[in-house]
């Protein structure tokens, strides 16, 4: 019964997408990267992933954007949101901070030196929430890459009581997408300082999306 939940649940987010009145910001500083075929690493919260593969599809389109490899969890969670992911053309990296977290950043590098883009969620897969994990910045380091931080917001939209407080939104809602400033992260560069740049510029292009849907703080 497990096998048939990704199906359902792209369906689901499929048709809920339709539905929705989306507002895409930054995306005119991302076309020549994309046309230009730069690889990036792009950073969401957690809490905000359930309409990021049918955004990137959406994105691809209508604006010229790639489909991205993104890294999902050995669980049995991270297996349905895996084939959930590749129901809208994305290739997926398994591991996490837990397990196999080493191979699978050595993956994702491969990737990015191959000319790929990629997606992490640095506070996944067990938070704490919005807090930054250190792999997306070894990540950038080491490739060169630069990190793309991305808001996502919804209006209205119901509020999980989970440790992310996920967010799923409520057809014909309001949906923003924000496209933050590149960070830059160097191979020298003190690790905790970036981690903190990059976490700052995550939370502001997130509030960035919630205040274009009428989100308060």
């Amino acid at each position: 019964m497990t096998s048939l939940v990704p199906g359902l649940a792209a369906a689901a987010v499929s048709a809920l997408g339709a539905t929705l009145s989306v507002r895409a910001a930054g995306v005119d500083a991302l076309r020549p990267l994309w046309r230009a075929r730069r690889p990036l690493i792009y950073a969401v919260w957690h809490g905000r992933i359930l309409i990021v593969p049918w955004l990137n599809a959406r994105l691809r389109r209508q604006e010229g954007a790639r489909a991205v490899r993104v890294l999902a969890s050995r669980s049995r969670d991270g297996q349905m949101m895996a084939e959930f992911a590749r129901r809208f053309g994305l290739d997926v990296t398994r591991g996490s901070s837990s397990r196999g977290g080493l191979e699978a950043l050595r993956e994702l590098a491969r990737a990015v030196r191959a000319g790929e883009d990629v997606a992490m969620v640095p506070d996944g897969p067990r938070g704490p929430a919005r807090r930054l994990q250190g792999g997306i910045v070894a990540l950038a380091a080491t490739t060169g890459a630069p990190i793309v931080p991305v808001g996502v917001a919804a209006r209205p939209a119901r509020r999980l009581h989970s440790w992310d407080r996920f967010m799923i939104p409520i057809p014909f809602a309001r949906c923003a997408v924000v496209f933050g400033g590149l960070v830059e992260v160097k191979r020298h560069d003190d690790r905790d300082e970036a981690r903190t740049r990059v976490e700052r510029a995550l939370e502001e292009a997130t509030e960035a999306a919630d205040a274009l849907v009428g989100v308060r703080p």
